[in-house]
């Protein structure tokens, strides 16, 4: 016997979305929204600590151009890992 459990947003794999696809819309916009302002919060409070502590001159001293180098590598780098996460084609349902 095969056990399947189902997660997420996705409608159960033997039934069709009905009535429910205004709910889950909603649902689905809300959590985005969640953890939009979450992420937005975070990186403020992140922001507003540094500034506060006063890292960066201690840190980068006279070494402006190496961490130059080192920013715009992990931008890069989160660029990059974004495009992971783009779909790349439906896989056909079974």
């Amino acid at each position: 016997m095969h056990n399947r459990f189902d997660s997420g947003f996705a409608p159960p794999a033997g039934r069709p979305l009905g009535a429910e696809r205004r709910t889950l819309a909603v649902a689905e916009l809300i959590a985005t929204v969640g953890l939009t302002l979450g992420t937005a919060i975070a990186a403020i409070v992140v922001t507003a600590g540094m500034a506060r502590a006063g890292v960066g001159g201690d840190v980068i001293g006279d070494e402006g151009g190496v961490f130059a180098l080192a920013l715009l590598l992990g931008l890069a780098f989160i660029v990059l890992g974004g495009f992971t996460l783009l779909p790349r084609g439906c896989p056909p349902r079974h």
